[in-house]
């Protein structure tokens, strides 16, 4: 089911975020290959609330997009919807590097959003785009260089 994307909430208090060149790679992700979001819809509360896609949901805003494909979880408690909202962004998985990198294209993988060592990077574009975040004084936890 698809919706006006005027009528669906970001989700505030979502702690994940996607920033600077990896929210446009997504952006451009969305413009090049909107039928992904017909498979994987942005999961809403009945108050018609993100819980489940908010950078999505921002991403096909600055996209352009009127309508958004969504799906709604009905019943869910609020302590559901806030179990809901942390599993839907917990990476489980770890990547396998070795078929990585001798099964896949490295220039499709960093087209399509994974950081993947590209020989034809320039390196230090590459290290500069990866750490803009560091030089902005953002707090790291302790520990974090």
């Amino acid at each position: 089911m698809k919706r006006d994307i005027s009528k669906i909430y970001a989700n505030n208090t979502n702690p994940r975020v996607i920033k600077d060149y990896k929210f446009q790679q997504l952006v451009e992700s969305i413009k090049e290959f909107p039928e992904m979001l017909e498979l994987r819809p942005i999961i809403v509360n009945e108050a018609m609330m993100v819980l489940g896609g908010n950078m999505r949901l921002k991403a096909c805003e600055k996209a352009g997009l009127k309508e958004v494909p969504i799906k709604i979880a009905t019943g869910l408690t609020p302590e559901q919807e806030k179990e809901f909202i942390i599993k839907d962004n917990v990476g489980f998985g770890k990547w396998d590097w070795d078929i990585l990198a001798n099964e896949w294209e490295n220039n499709k993988l960093n087209e399509w959003g994974l950081d993947v060592w590209n020989p034809e990077t320039n390196l230090e574009r590459f290290f500069q785009r990866r750490n803009s975040t560091r030089r902005k004084g953002k707090k790291r936890p302790c520990g974090v260089v």
